[in-house]
């Protein structure tokens, strides 16, 4: 389904300039950007992939993960394929590489209203755009944004960050949250394994937070390729210095994945050192993913617990009706919190 793409700019002799992702591709005629989603057709661009659903699913909120936005809440969950990256150890590769590996899948034809009507006729008090990179079927999620805060429902993006400002600019007064990847903290590693930059995916997360979009960031840890203690460490204060102390900061255990099922799964000690590492530069919430046990938010004044966690069961516990800590009275950093309740 050809869908008249947005944000780019007619060049001569047919050939087009998109401004969505900080690729900024110039496309010729008849062919595709990195992303394999967005044609230039007669020196028009088209998306691909709008309405073109291959997956969908009801997740836990905490599954983006985003665990200060709306804590125990279902989030509404759709991707279509595509990907401006390339990492080689991708858990969604499936997916998200399928228009390079392949011609471009066929989904579920689905349009803007129907993602709506489902997240409200299943409980959801937010649609997920997510799986694979959103920013590639942006038309999508900006026409299904605007129906859905109608309703009431909220809007997350979980995202690499690999978006133009333009984008930001134009998406975000229908965007309430966002987890951002930072997949690495050395340039050369995103123009090595991702094919792309590291500034930009920085620059993103600095306009979310002006923008008031609720932020939380993902650094999944790969042994080998961003694992080293003096990287992990400026990617710390990174997170400290420009997003502030009150930003959480998911550390993720790999999995062998893709193009990397011979590497190591991620020591579980290093996920722990690099917590605390963390909390010593001053971080008040890091969490670690993909391991057993419970990751509970606590106050970050006193230490009492705030929000119980095991798994996907979540129970605000120490925030009273206000967004207080119910010990010490410290407003909670968080969207849509307090009581024993989600609104």
């Amino acid at each position: 389904m050809f869908y008249d793409a947005l944000l780019y700019d007619e060049l001569e002799g047919g050939w087009v300039q998109c401004n969505l992702c900080a690729h900024r591709c110039k496309i010729r005629e008849g062919a595709r950007g990195i992303c394999r989603v967005r044609e230039n057709r007669d020196g028009k661009l088209f998306t691909l992939v709008y309405g073109n659903l291959i997956s969908k699913n009801v997740d836990p909120i905490e599954k983006k993960p985003l665990y200060h936005f709306f804590p125990g809440s279902k989030s509404f969950s759709i991707a279509t394929p595509g990907c401006n990256f390339r990492c080689e150890w991708c858990q969604n590769w499936q997916i998200s590489q399928m228009p390079r590996l392949m011609e471009l899948p066929h989904g579920q034809r689905t349009l803007p209203p129907e993602i709506v009507e489902g997240a409200l006729s299943t409980g959801c008090q937010s649609i997920s755009y997510t799986y694979t990179e959103p920013t590639i079927f942006f038309e999508y999620t900006l026409d299904i944004a605007k129906m859905a805060k109608e309703k009431g429902l909220h809007n997350v993006y979980v995202t690499n960050g690999f978006m133009t400002s333009e984008m930001l600019e134009l998406f975000h007064p229908y965007l309430d949250a966002a987890n951002v990847d930072i997949k690495a903290f050395r340039d050369e590693s995103y123009r090595k394994l991702m094919r792309g930059r590291l500034e930009p995916v920085l620059e993103s997360c600095r306009m979310m937070k002006s923008l008031g979009i609720w932020l939380e960031i993902t650094t999944l840890i790969v042994p080998g390729m961003n694992d080293g203690p003096d990287e992990l460490h400026a990617l710390a204060n990174f997170i400290y210095e420009d997003l502030g102390p009150e930003t959480p900061w998911h550390l993720s255990r790999f999995y062998p994945q893709y193009k990397m099922t011979n590497a190591a799964p991620t020591d579980e000690t290093l996920l722990r050192e690099t917590k605390r590492m963390g909390e010593n530069i001053g971080l008040k919430y890091i969490y670690i993913g993909n391991v057993s046990g419970r990751q509970h938010t606590i106050c970050k004044s006193c230490g009492q617990t705030l929000i119980n966690r095991s798994g996907y069961s979540v129970h605000v516990v120490g925030i009273d009706e206000g967004g207080y800590c119910t010990q010490c009275g410290t407003l909670f950093d968080g969207v849509g919190v307090w009581g024993d309740h989600q609104v």
